[in-house]
């Protein structure tokens, strides 16, 4: 499983490095980045809660 992060409509509510902290950081402004774009067996929940709390839906998994 892979995440997506669309890094154009992401305009840094925190949502995802709050919830899924393993997963995502922030930038110096606030907007999400990623720490790895595969996500770690035993963290896939994180990831889809992240996913599926993101306001501007910049994040994807496939």
């Amino acid at each position: 499983m892979q995440i997506r992060l669309d890094t154009t409509r992401c305009t840094g509510h925190g949502r995802c490095y709050s919830l899924a902290p393993e997963l995502f950081d922030s930038d110096d402004y606030g907007h999400s980045i990623l720490r790895t774009p595969d996500v770690p067996i035993g963290l896939e929940s994180r990831a889809q809660l992240a996913v599926e709390n993101c306001p501007e839906s910049c994040l994807s998994l496939e």
